[in-house]
C-alpha cells in the first residue's frame, strides 16, 4: 500500500519541498549491525529530502526496521508497531526488514500502514517522500550522534543453517561496488563520524569486480580518511594471514566477532555450520598470535533440539577455555520453515533457561577476566555520549570494545582521547547506567590523560 502524504494542491505551500520539510521522521532498529546500516541510510536519504529526522517515540513518520531471527525479535517488532500507533493515531508506519519479508501480513494487524521487505528497502523512502521533486542522497541524518556509522558493504546468505532463518528473508547474495563503498565513508567522515564499521549478513564473502573482503580493506585505508575502522563479523573459516596483516594499520579495531553457536561438534553439525569447533580454536589462535591485546567475541546458541547435557558441558567448557571478550547468549527459538523447526528431541524451555542462566555466568566472568587485565594499560577511546544529561560521565569504547567510562568537565563526545585504565572497584557506575548486574561486568574507568 502507498501512502500519499498530502496531495499536490491540498496544502499551503509554495512546492513539495516547503510541505516535506514540515514532517519528523524517526527510524527504529532491530536487530543486527546490517539493518542498523541500512537504517542509517535510509534515515540520511529521508533528511536528504528535507524531512527532520527524531528520536523516541513522537513523529509523523516512523519507519521500523525489523528483526526475525527469533521469535523474541518478532515479538519486539509486533510491541513496538502497536505502541507507535497507540501514541500517534495518525502517524505513517512503515514496516521493513525480515520480520516484514517473512510474515507482512502479521504487522499489519499490530496496525503498520506499510510493510515492505528487504528487497524494497531501497524505495522506501520514495514512497515514504514520492512528492518530493528533489532528491539528495547521502546527506547525515539530522540530529544524529555522528561517532560510529554503518556501512554496508554486502547482503544475503545462502548458507542455509539449520536454526537460521535469514538466508529465507535475505536470500540474494550482493556485494555493493567498492567505489559507492569508498564514497559513502568519505561522506561519513566528512560529516564527522569517526568509527566506520563495514556489516552485511555475511561480510567474509565479499566479492565485486574481483575485490574480496582483504583487498577492499587495503582501499579503504588507502583511500579515505576514517579515524577507526570496524568489522561486525566474520566466520572463522574467513581468518587468513594476510586478513590479519592488515592489523598493522592502528586504524583497524582490535576486535573480531566470530559466532560461534556452539563449543560442541555434535551439535555444529546439526546446524549445519561449516566448521569444527577445532577450525574455530586456530582461528582464534591466529588473531592472538597476531594481536596479543585483541577482543574475541562471539555468540552461543543454548537449548538447539538434541543439545544433550554432555554437548552442553562441551560447549561450555569450550567457551570457558576460549576466554571471550564478551559471549552474546540466546536460547533456542524455533523459526518456522527452517529445518531445525522439524527436529526431533526437543529441549525443555526449564532446561533452557537453566543452561542460559549458566551461560550467562561465564559471560559476565568472562568479559570481567578479559577487561581487568589491561588495568594500568594507556590506550585510545572513543567517546560515545554523555550517560545522562548533566552528569558529567561519559561513555566510550577502546579500539578493543571495552566499554569505559569516565568523569569530565568538558564535553567529550566524538572525541579520542587517551586514558589509563583504572579498575572499578570502588567506583560503581551510578544505577543508570547499568540496569543489570550482568551489564556491569567488563567495563573499566578510564582516567584521562589529555
Amino acid at each position: 500500500m502507498i501512502i500519499s502524504l498530502t496531495p499536490i494542491g491540498a496544502h499551503p505551500y509554495n512546492s513539495a519541498e516547503d510541505m516535506i520539510k514540515t514532517y519528523t521522521a524517526a527510524v527504529h532498529t532491530l536487530g543486527c549491525k546490517l539493518n542498523q546500516a541500512e537504517s542509517e541510510a535510509l534515515a540520511a536519504d529521508l533528511a536528504g529530502r528535507g524531512l527532520t529526522i527524531t528520536t523516541g517515540n513522537a513523529a509523523d513518520i516512523f519507519i521500523i526496521n525489523s528483526c526475525s531471527v527469533t521469535s523474541t525479535a518478532d515479538r519486539k517488532s509486533r510491541h513496538l508497531v502497536r505502541m507507535l500507533r497507540a501514541l500517534n493515531p495518525a502517524a505513517v508506519i512503515a514496516v521493513t526488514g525480515c520480520y516484514a519479508e517473512r510474515a507482512g501480513e502479521e504487522l499489519h494487524i499490530c496496525g503498520a500502514d506499510m510493510v515492505m521487505g528487504n528487497q524494497d528497502k531501497a524505495i522506501l523512502a520514495d514512497l515514504l517522500a514520492a512528492r518530493l521533486l528533489q532528491k539528495t542522497c547521502g546527506a547525515a541524518a539530522k540530529g544524529s550522534a555522528r561517532v560510529r556509522s554503518f556501512i554496508k558493504i554486502q547482503d544475503g546468505c545462502n548458507k542455509f543453517c539449520s536454526y537460521c532463518i535469514v538466508p529465507f528473508v535475505r536470500p540474494t547474495q550482493c556485494s555493493i561496488d567498492a567505489d559507492a563503498i569508498i564514497k559513502n565513508i568519505r561522506l561519513r567522515t566528512s560529516g564527522g563520524y569517526r568509527e566506520i564499521v563495514l556489516t552485511g549478513t555475511e561480510i567474509g564473502s565479499y566479492l565485486s569486480d574481483g575485490l574480496d573482503l582483504t583487498n577492499l580493506i587495503k582501499l579503504i585505508l588507502r583511500e579515505t580518511t576514517a579515524a577507526r575502522l570496524h568489522l561486525s563479523s566474520l566466520q572463522p573459516q574467513e581468518i587468513t594471514g594476510d586478513l590479519i596483516g592488515l592489523w598493522q594499520d592502528k586504524r583497524l579495531c582490535r576486535h573480531f566477532h566470530m559466532a560461534l553457536q556452539s563449543g560442541s561438534d555434535g551439535v555444529l553439525k546439526r546446524m549445519g555450520r561449516r566448521y569444527t569447533t577445532g577450525v574455530f580454536e586456530k582461528a582464534v589462535e591466529m588473531v592472538r598470535a597476531a594481536l596479543p591485546d585483541a577482543s574475541v567475541t562471539t555468540d552461543v546458541i543454548v537449548g538447539f533440539p538434541g543439545e544433550s547435557e554432555e554437548e552442553f558441558e562441551e560447549s561450555y567448557e569450550f567457551c570457558r577455555r576460549m576466554k571471550f571478550g564478551a559471549l552474546h547468549i540466546f536460547t533456542y527459538s524455533a523459526r518456522p520453515g527452517t529445518a531445525a523447526a522439524k527436529m526431533p528431541s526437543k529441549v525443555s524451555e526449564l532446561v533452557k533457561k537453566q543452561r542460559s542462566d549458566i551461560m550467562l555466568k561465564l559471560a559476565d566472568s568472562s568479559a570481567d577476566e578479559f577487561a581487568r587485565q589491561f588495568i594500568g594499560q594507556t590506550t585510545l577511546v572513543l567517546w560515545e555520549k554523555e550517560v545522562r544529561h548533566g552528569c558529567g560521565i561519559y561513555s566510550g569504547l577502546t579500539d578493543n570494545y571495552i566499554r569505559t567510562y569516565t568523569r569530565s568537565s568538558r564535553d567529550i563526545t566524538n572525541t579520542v582521547t587517551e586514558v589509563r585504565m583504572i579498575d572499578h572497584s570502588g567506583n560503581s557506575v551510578p544505577a543508570f547506567i547499568s540496569k543489570s548486574k550482568r551489564r556491569q561486568h567488563g567495563w573499566l574507568w578510564g582516567s584521562l590523560l589529555n
